[in-house]
């Protein structure tokens, strides 16, 4: 009988004198793939760290896989957000940094971080993704990994200007330039479009075939093929682990239903008046980043009221173009953009932008404060600030309260962000983007990191504030399952320009020149 590869035995994680993750027992044989499930704060990523030997855990966990000292043999996890470091040493990175130039000469490129992969490795041939072994250099290795998930051109690009999807995909380069014997994913599929999640299922089966295990946590994104068993958490214990036909889906719902009342008093009126008809008005933008043009002549006018879909392939320039209307690209400047019916650079501050618009991104989330707590991060969308370094006003303080309440993680307040999960994390960024009741709403894949039942209630949420207020929404997702109702209008990045429709009837094809 086939020994299985990996074995976990009455595992306990406790943190800050909480219990994460009790009793965690199942096994796997080495042809058998594991997916995760599990709602927010079940103890998912916990599991996935502990496998991977990145957190201390009580228990027993024991791997039997072949040639286990060869370097292919180890165990890689790919988190939900590579860390790094810049060229001078340090991490205290922003996220405005990924437009300004300098910042970007002091990151290292996707090539020399990808590199370090083989910095303690004295062999020469090693497992490539392509099949087979590496008979050419390192590089060509790299190479021909980055060519086969597609970020080739961005090899020497400085890591803090990917997008979100691109450096997800530097991600998995990164993991399987040197294929592991166990790859663990953490919500691999964020941020990726849909051809991107297609051809990535494709790689991980493949490799899967060629011997490296896989566990993988997919989010709100469908279980692949490749995937045989489910493991389901609740309660911060395995309620279900077994063959993925076996499983059913009533598995993941609480017995704890959360209903969501939304009660207008959330948005108190702003005591400023509004005398604006166009919120956005763009006349041939253009974007360029050394010699490479992302975005070339574009004219975008966006009404008061109107709800718009932002689309495009991961690098198209979705990030870069909302940058423009928060006042984080400098190249804003030098462009004819009118907001809120004034035109850029004739007065105002970048801080009376950005007191009209609630905002929230993947790097607004990866480079967030989370040492403060959840209510001190709420509190600083009143300043837009990344953290609360001033006093609130008693009317400002109550809203926040109303806010957790209606969240329903009151028993959050006080908790460091950090120490939440990060679906809770983001459930915070939110209400801290809806606090100030701020006219325009950018919400860039508000519902990354969230389970498929907070997603549901946060676009539920949205299409309340829409429909019983003249909001004005520009919104982000490249997965059609999250994406507002109340969307009216959509702008789709192209390679070869840019298109406006109507939902459902497109209206206009209008190719930059």
């Amino acid at each position: 009988m086939q020994k299985p590869s990996i074995i976990i035995k009455d595992l306990v994680v406790r943190m800050q004198e909480n219990t994460v993750l009790d009793e965690i027992s199942f096994s796997l044989q080495p042809n058998e793939n594991l997916a995760i499930l599990g709602e927010a704060e079940s103890g998912k990523t916990t599991l996935a760290k502990a496998i991977a030997g990145k957190i201390r855990f009580a228990g027993n966990f024991v791997t039997n896989f072949e040639d286990t000292t060869e370097k292919h043999a180890r165990i890689e996890l790919v988190e939900q957000r590579y860390s790094f470091k810049n060229l001078s040493g340090t991490n205290d990175f922003y996220y405005q940094q990924r437009f300004n130039s300098f910042d970007a000469n002091d990151a290292p490129t996707i090539f020399e971080e990808i590199l370090k992969v083989y910095a303690n490795d004295s062999k020469k041939n090693l497992p490539c993704l392509s099949g087979g072994q590496a008979t050419g250099s390192k590089a060509d290795n790299i190479n021909s990994t980055l060519e086969i998930l597609g970020i080739d051109h961005l090899k020497n690009s400085p890591l803090i200007q990917l997008s979100s999807g691109e450096h997800k995909r530097f991600q998995l380069v990164k993991a399987l330039v040197n294929p592991p014997k166990l790859l663990i994913l953490d919500t691999p599929y964020t941020g990726l479009d849909i051809l991107s999640v297609k051809k990535l299922n494709n790689i991980l089966g493949g490799i899967s075939e060629k011997g490296t295990q896989i566990i993988l946590i997919p989010g709100t994104f469908p279980i692949p093929d490749f995937i045989t068993h489910i493991a389901s958490l609740r309660n911060k214990r395995l309620n279900f682990f077994g063959e993925k036909e076996d499983f059913l889906p009533e598995k993941l719902i609480s017995t704890k239903e959360i209903q969501f009342s939304y009660n207008n008093d959330l948005s108190a009126v702003s005591n400023e008046e509004f005398h604006f008809d166009t919120v956005v008005k763009m006349r041939n933008i253009s974007i360029k980043y050394g010699d490479h043009t992302i975005i070339k002549n574009l004219n975008w006018e966006i009404a008061r009221g109107e709800r718009w879909l932002l689309k495009g392939r991961n690098g198209a320039g979705k990030s870069s173009l909302l940058s423009f209307i928060t006042g984080d690209h400098p190249q804003a400047y030098a462009n004819e953009i009118y907001l809120f019916g004034k035109r850029r650079g004739t007065g105002e501050s970048i801080w009376d932008i950005k007191q009209k618009i609630g905002y929230i991104s993947p790097e607004l989330h990866a480079y967030f404060d989370k040492n403060i707590s959840c209510f001190q991060a709420i509190g600083s969308g009143y300043f837009d600030t990344i953290g609360l370094f001033r006093k609130l006003s008693k009317e400002q303080h109550n809203t926040i309260l109303q806010w957790l309440d209606f969240l329903h993680l009151s028993d959050m307040s006080t908790k460091p962000l950090h120490s939440i999960s990060s679906g809770f994390q983001r459930m915070i960024l939110l209400a801290r983007a809806l606090v100030k009741n701020p006219p325009l709403l950018i919400l860039d894949e508000p519902c990354h990191g969230l389970d498929q039942k907070q997603s549901d209630q946060f676009i539920s949420l949205i299409d309340h504030i829409c429909s019983e207020s003249n909001k004005t929404l520009i919104y982000v997702s490249h997965n059609e399952n999250n994406v507002s109702s109340c969307i009216q209008n959509v702008l789709e990045l192209k390679n070869d320009g840019y298109q406006f429709y109507k939902i459902n009837k497109p209206v206009k094809l209008a190719v930059a020149s």
